[in-house]
């Protein structure tokens, strides 16, 4: 069973029907003994990072999903619960993240007729093998909306990287977690392979 976390903020539903969809027995919850329970964890995210933490925080939260992750289940994080991951945000001021893959999460840089958010399907460049992205042909497109991404201090955490503006790391894995700042539960096909891959991983905790 996978547990989604519910922090109060999020593409919840979406990332649950997908699940669903491909016929993954999934949960959305903040209990801490289900998610600690799961043989797998999702934390999803859409919203402003200081928000976010500040509810994990009142949900109390952020121990589950660090045990979590330290555990050494498999672990996603999706959009801002990728960012969320990372050291520190410069979204609205300076605020500590989980510290779980030191980096930072800064804004797309002014570069001329470039929209900020960056809505809509943009591809993707695989940087090494990844189980969650072996179904995944090369330069696929994916979904993303977000004005900020992360900069993990460790490239080689690196698992894919795409261009907009700038070259940024679009998705990353390390030991067990796996996290994208695209959507894949929006992502049609190459989403739901994605997603696929996740259910189908072994539980090494």
């Amino acid at each position: 069973m996978i547990a989604i976390i519910d922090y109060g903020m999020g593409n919840l539903r979406s990332v649950h029907k997908a699940f669903e969809h491909l016929g993954i027995e999934a949960v959305v919850t903040r209990n801490p003994k289900k998610i600690a329970d799961a043989k797998k964890v999702v934390l999803p995210g859409v919203g402003a990072f200081k928000d976010c933490m500040h509810n994990l925080e009142e949900f109390k939260l952020i121990e589950p999903v660090v045990h979590a992750i330290r555990s050494g289940k498999p672990f996603l994080g999706i959009c801002l619960g990728m960012q969320l991951l990372l050291t520190e945000s410069e979204e609205f001021g300076r605020h500590k993240g989980l510290n779980l893959i030191p980096g930072k999460v800064v804004r797309f840089p002014p570069k001329g007729d470039l929209k900020v958010p960056q809505i809509g399907w943009n591809r993707i460049r695989k940087k090494k093998d990844v189980p969650c992205l072996k179904a995944v042909p090369a330069d696929s497109y994916v979904y993303f909306v977000h004005s900020y991404y992360a900069v993990p201090k460790d490239p080689k955490v690196v698992a894919t990287t795409t261009e907009y503006g700038v070259e940024f790391c679009s998705s990353l894995q390390k030991d067990n977690v796996f996290a994208t700042q695209f959507h894949p539960e929006k992502s049609q096909g190459v989403g739901l392979n994605i997603l696929k891959a996740f259910g189908n991983l072994k539980d090494n905790s």
